[in-house]
């Protein structure tokens, strides 16, 4: 996986999460954000933002965060 695939995975679920703000709370804005991942975004690109999550967390939202904690929890279902 390459940094700059990484970063451009980043930046779209970091737009993603603030296109759900208008849902409340940051939890209500993961849930729909987790599921606006698992129905558009392939496996491998949930895959590395998984991945690129575990290793630094530092640029996604905080909302992004807790949207990768619902996939990552779920992954089988990635």
């Amino acid at each position: 996986m390459s940094q700059d695939s990484l970063a451009t995975l980043i930046q779209m679920a970091n737009q993603i999460a603030d296109n759900h703000r208008y849902h409340g709370s940051d939890e209500a804005a993961a849930e729909h954000v987790a599921t606006h991942l698992k129905k558009f975004w392939a496996r491998s690109m949930k895959r590395q933002l998984i991945e690129g999550a575990g290793r630094d967390a530092s640029q996604l939202s905080p909302v992004v965060k807790l949207a990768v904690k619902r996939l990552a929890s779920h992954q089988s279902d990635c």
